[in-house]
């Protein structure tokens, strides 16, 4: 996304917005090993909210690898 960076004097500069990315290492039970993921802040929160599996197995199921 890309938006305008506005001094106190209001020129305009242009920018951009980047997600915010983490890097996590996860621990899958089901399948006794650890995982490294690169997640936005809003992915972090959806796999706190259904699980890790549940999570693993919709994205296996859309055709990421992981």
């Amino acid at each position: 996304m890309v938006g305008h960076k506005v001094s106190f004097s209001n020129k305009k500069a242009l920018r951009r917005f980047l997600p915010n990315l983490q890097v996590k290492r996860m621990y899958l039970a089901e399948e006794d090993k650890w995982i490294t993921l690169k997640l936005s802040t809003e992915a972090l929160r959806t796999i706190n909210k259904n699980g890790l599996m549940a999570t693993v197995k919709q994205l296996r199921a859309e055709g990421h690898k992981i």
